[in-house]
């Protein structure tokens, strides 16, 4: 999609993973990608079809899932785009933020299941889900009100970063254009180094590194001719 950018989150050692029966496996690395300019669809969870999950940055979306990962543009349009981590959506009474905590038993943590309902949050794209929810209090709000209504607590502050960023669901492999890479490790800086890519710490960073209006030089002032 022209002018977005995408996050694909990668675990520390830039592999993406995937389930097999309840455990967790390697899929497809980084170079893979550079090397075949396509992602493949990886998660597997909350009985839903075998998916790519990806983020768009946006003013309303500056986190990710995990702390490291790709910065990407394709052509392809998302399948459909969830306003937030599909955790949210599903039945499971003890939500973690913190991906570290659950990174080794997401066999367990994914086998919970959607919330009858969950579809209204589902959207056809990112420009409808921002019309349907253009700032974070509003997703909040919405959220919160949905789960109570279905007999669950509502979500603590602290469960706030979920909302930090969308779910672009594409169910078929998709070429991408890589645009940098992001992460706060020395081998994040390492392979952008190797690709030829810019590094930056975070999206968030990448983002407002993109907001900046280039800076106009100033212009000399004329000299007079002394008649």
């Amino acid at each position: 999609m022209a002018g977005l950018f995408f996050v694909k989150s990668f675990e520390e050692d830039f592999w993406l993973k995937t389930l097999k029966g309840k455990k967790k496996a390697r899929f497809q690395s980084l170079q893979n990608i550079m090397e075949t300019g396509e992602i493949r669809p990886n998660t597997k969870s909350f009985g839903k079809q075998s998916r790519l999950a990806c983020s768009i940055i946006n003013q309303n979306y500056l986190g990710t899932y995990r702390s490291q990962g790709i910065i990407f543009q394709t052509k392809a349009e998302p399948d459909l785009v969830y306003p937030f981590d599909l955790v949210l959506l599903t039945d499971a009474k003890k939500i973690i933020v913190q991906y570290y905590r659950i990174k080794n038993k997401l066999g367990d943590y994914y086998a919970h299941k959607l919330i009858k309902g969950s579809e209204k949050f589902v959207f056809k794209s990112f420009e409808e889900m921002l019309k349907a929810y253009p700032s974070a209090k509003a997703l909040w709000t919405a959220v919160n009100k949905f789960r109570q209504k279905a007999g669950y607590q509502p979500l603590p502050e602290a469960k706030k970063r979920l909302v930090g960023y969308c779910e672009a669901i594409f169910h078929r492999p998709i070429k991408i254009k890589p645009v940098a890479i992001y992460g706060y490790t020395k081998l994040s800086r390492q392979i952008a180094k190797k690709y030829g890519l810019p590094h930056v710490l975070s999206a968030k960073k990448f983002y407002q590194q993109t907001q900046k209006k280039p800076r106009q030089k100033a212009r000399r002032p004329r000299r007079r001719k002394i008649i």
